[in-house]
């Protein structure tokens, strides 16, 4: 590893207390971090999906998107509180140290979902996250789900966007209405 490279810090946790499905990246892109929000890199087609699944329009401020996502019970973060990579690939993470799991489950017991946006959140969680948990959250359910990422791009939106209803099957179980723009 490149002691030079400087070491990414990720953004804060966006969820309400009644938050039922939470979709977990692995640390934001630069474009993400720079801006200070989620999925901020427009080729990224996290906002198109969550448009599509739910009718929140990805041409909202993001503020509202956010706030809009929340209504509908879904929480956003990420796997890594912070890592060092260069640029914006996955495929590039190292020395990431785990968002703090414990605390924000304990926090958010309705939690029924968790949703990893590509393979390298899921071996991330599974690997540094899993084995530490304190409290035993087996009625939690997990899908992997195809990275929205432009680097993914060998997979048609389509197919993604397919894949991706699993978070309404989920929403729709828990009582919950996607909004209408």
């Amino acid at each position: 590893m490149d002691v030079t490279l400087a070491r990414s810090v990720g953004l804060s946790a966006v969820a309400r207390g009644d938050a039922r499905v939470l979709i977990l990246g692995t640390l934001p892109g630069e474009r993400s971090l720079e801006s200070g929000k989620y999925y901020a890199n427009p080729r990224n087609r996290f906002w198109s999906i969550i448009q599509e699944l739910f009718g929140i329009p990805h041409d909202l401020l993001y503020e509202e998107r956010l706030v809009r996502l929340q209504e509908n019970r879904i929480a956003i973060w990420d796997v890594c509180r912070s890592a060092h990579r260069p640029g914006s690939l996955d495929s590039k993470l190292v020395a990431g140290e785990p968002n703090d799991f414990n605390s924000l489950l304990s926090s958010h017991p309705h939690i029924e979902l968790v949703c990893f946006n590509g393979g390298k959140a899921q071996k991330l969680y599974t690997r540094c996250v899993l084995p530490k948990l304190l409290r035993d959250f087996a009625s939690i359910r997990y899908e992997l789900l195809p990275s929205t990422s432009p680097a993914h791009a060998a997979m048609p939106y389509d197919e993604k966007l397919s894949c991706w209803r699993v978070i309404l099957g989920s929403a729709l179980s828990s009582s919950l209405v996607p909004t209408t723009s």
